[in-house]
């Protein structure tokens, strides 16, 4: 389905992407990973036409910059960083939805599930929105219409934990129809969410390995943790994932999604010495 073939981008003299060659297919779940620098953002702006370049890139064989229409209504794409639009919400939508020929319907019900109150901000400029409720408007945007490729950049970084777990679940409704490529400096932020990861550095690919690909994104798992004494800013730090604890506040137990395990692990691990017993298991 894509296609890089030695493709190098330089800006200025200077060399951001260096001999790139990559295949990838229809029902992957690529984790595009590695430092600030490394290329990740420029070949992603590649992909979706927007630069020029040296060598060949191609989506179902059609190259992105020469037929950018074509291409782009097969892409959803969340970018990392929200562009300062000051359209209206519900005029962006209707926007949106007319480029891929869907229904703005979809792209509301979409934002609902995520808990955007969509019709109470229709009338707001996209700019004034909360970094969380632009986050979820660009995912609803993306996933409202029927891409074949789904392009996203850190795309659940502002998203608390309830909505990560819908998001998680939208994901998984599209697993059989779509390829997608997930962006992060992390590889454990999206390590449940793909079966293949490429780590790029300095402009070239440098690992390329598919992965065990044997968890769901729906896979919800049974959390429960003993803490020795209650201390108010554990309390702080698990607020928002659904955790309930008993009346003195020492044992706390709820549901993780199972692709969160390991940013739920590193908030609680600040916590070491004061849990005595934790436990993650299948529900």
């Amino acid at each position: 389905m894509i296609q890089f073939k030695n493709l190098s981008k330089s800006f200025r003299r200077a060399s951001v992407l260096n001999g790139i060659d990559l295949e990838i297919g229809i029902g992957e779940r690529v984790a595009l990973i590695g430092s600030n620098g490394a290329g990740k953002t420029t070949l992603i702006r590649c992909l979706l036409g927007e630069y020029d370049h040296q060598g060949e890139v191609r989506i179902d064989g059609l190259d992105p910059r020469a037929n950018r229409t074509a291409v782009l209504g097969k892409i959803g794409f969340v970018p990392q960083l929200p562009p300062p639009l000051k359209m209206p919400v519900g005029q962006l939508i209707d926007f949106s939805a007319a480029l891929c020929k869907t229904d703005p319907a979809r792209i509301h019900a979409i934002g609902k599930r995520l808990g955007l109150d969509v019709d109470g901000i229709l009338a707001r400029q996209f700019v004034r929105l909360s970094g969380g409720m632009k986050q979820k408007l660009l995912i609803a945007i993306a996933l409202g219409r029927d891409a074949r490729l789904l392009i996203m950049d850190e795309p659940a970084a502002n998203l608390d934990p309830e909505a990560r777990k819908i998001f998680f679940d939208l994901l998984a409704e599209r697993l059989n129809d779509a390829t997608m490529i997930i962006s992060s400096h992390r590889l454990d932020e999206v390590s449940s969410l793909v079966n293949r990861v490429i780590e790029m550095d300095m402009g070239k690919v440098v690992i390329d390995d598919k992965v065990a690909d044997d968890a769901t994104l729906t896979d919800v798992l049974a959390c429960r943790i003993v803490l020795k004494r209650f201390e108010p800013a554990f309390a702080r730090a698990v607020e928002g994932w659904q955790l309930v604890p008993d009346a003195e506040q020492l044992v706390w137990q709820g549901g993780i999604a199972g692709p969160d395990r390991l940013r739920f692990l590193g908030i609680v691990s600040r916590y070491t010495a004061l849990v005595s017993d934790l436990s993650l298991r299948e529900a």
